[in-house]
């Protein structure tokens, strides 16, 4: 089954995209959440038209989130204190909200939905990856501490 995007859907596409699914995913989920629309001919000619009117609008969408990757990588490298036990291993994890968090601290609002990582669970470095638009990505360098006593 062929359907249109409605909204960015993680492991799957990006809004206005067309991709082919399973029938039940379509028909069961994507379709009744407001996610998807059927790919007919008559959906397809109004999402042509619609992305040629906003053509203009979504390259300034990718110039700013250009502009947004491109400050983000040069960021240093942040530092996040935890709490470790003696043996070394983290009580925790730091994971994507964290990251948002520390972004935030520097003037860069990034939704914690748009970072890819692998929780942190050992002291060191570690590398997130921030989707700002589905061409662009910027990469988020961070070391992981013990927290002070």
């Amino acid at each position: 089954m062929e359907i249109i995007l409605k909204e960015n859907v993680k492991g799957l596409g990006y809004k206005n995209d067309i991709v082919t699914v399973k029938d039940g995913y379509g028909r069961n989920f994507l379709i009744p959440y407001g996610k998807a629309v059927i790919a007919s001919p008559s959906a397809r000619k109004v999402l042509a038209e619609n992305l040629r009117q906003q053509a203009h609008k979504l390259e300034k969408i990718k110039n700013d989130a250009l502009a947004l990757a491109e400050k983000i990588n040069g960021l240093e490298a942040f530092t996040i204190a935890a709490k470790v036990s003696e043996t070394g291993a983290l009580y925790g994890s730091v994971n994507a909200t964290n990251i948002a968090d520390e972004l935030a601290k520097v003037g860069v609002n990034v939704d914690a939905k748009n970072i890819d990582m692998v929780d942190a669970k050992t002291i060191g470095e570690h590398t997130a990856t921030v989707n700002l638009h589905k061409d662009v990505t910027a990469e988020v360098k961070f070391n992981v501490v013990a927290e002070e006593a």
